[in-house]
């Protein structure tokens, strides 16, 4: 039995939050297997130079599918990059990040109203919904969707996954390299393969759950209390991964949002424009 299997449900969910507060309330001494591996998630950015089994493309495809679609519009697609030498173009563009280059996979979810629009022509239908804000934000929900179905897939397999969203960095340069069709545009990305564990491994606290979960209505009553508990258990966090550099959480985001400069993605509406999207 592997050292996760020993995990409860009490011991992952403590582990992800570090505040104490959810030992207050019971949870279910059961520990299914999916529960377990989303819990237990954690972004690989060094991988084996270990090919991936054959079919393991396919599984993380079909599982994509398998997740919800709005309106079964499927408002999404992505590009399975495999070569070596396309892969280093695309991670040249996305942040220079080796990790991508060292990963056997790298996949990219698009946002893609361009087969809506190609069906709208045979069928003879003007397609005027494809201008709405609301079909361009189904795409990025569906790609979402899609896209976190397949890396708990992947985990499941004992694959370890990295979201990179750099891949908008160089977005219309993306696109070109990517050979995007008009209606379509390259949300995120994600690295999969065989993880190396870095030297300190465990989960990254998240911010705490009565922070984020509202009950019935909104309410930002303890806003302040539950950032600075967070920055606390982040800053243990990082101490204990020897990584002294880090601020605290709050000074991080606010000092990543403080400027209109975001390492090209500044620049993202404008090469929505440019591939045909009108979001109005």
């Amino acid at each position: 039995m592997s050292e996760v299997s020993k995990k409860t449900l009490s011991s992952l969910v403590e582990a992800r939050y570090r505040d104490g507060q959810l030992s207050q309330r019971p949870l279910p001494d059961y520990l299914p297997p999916t529960l377990e591996t989303i819990l237990s998630h954690k972004s690989f950015r060094s991988f084996l130079p270990t090919a991936l089994p054959t079919g393991t493309l396919e599984a993380l495809v079909a599982a994509a599918q398998s997740g919800s679609t709005s309106s079964m519009m499927q408002t999404w697609d992505v590009i399975a990059i495999q070569d070596s030498s396309h892969k280093s173009a695309v991670a040249k563009l996305a942040g220079d990040q080796e990790f991508i280059r060292e990963a056997p996979l790298f996949l990219v979810f698009c946002a893609n109203l361009n087969r809506l629009a190609n069906i709208s022509q045979k069928c003879n239908q003007p397609a005027e919904a494809l201008s709405s804000m609301d079909l361009f934000l189904m795409a990025c929900i569906d790609a979402s969707i899609a896209g976190q179905s397949a890396a708990i897939a992947a985990e499941s397999l004992g694959l370890g996954i990295c979201y990179v969203g750099a891949v908008r960095n160089n977005a219309q340069k993306m696109c070109e390299l990517l050979k995007l069709p008009p209606n379509t545009f390259g949300l995120f990305g994600m690295a999969v393969g065989f993880g190396i564990e870095a030297a300190y491994s465990e989960l990254k606290p998240r911010l705490p759950m009565a922070e984020i979960c509202h009950s019935e209505t909104w309410s930002e009553d303890d806003q302040e209390a539950h950032v600075e508990s967070y920055d606390q258990s982040l800053g243990s966090f990082y101490f204990e991964q020897m990584r002294l550099d880090r601020k605290c959480w709050s000074a991080f985001m606010a000092a990543n949002v403080a400027s209109k400069q975001q390492d090209g993605r500044e620049n993202v509406k404008k090469v929505l424009e440019n591939q045909g999207f009108k979001l109005q």
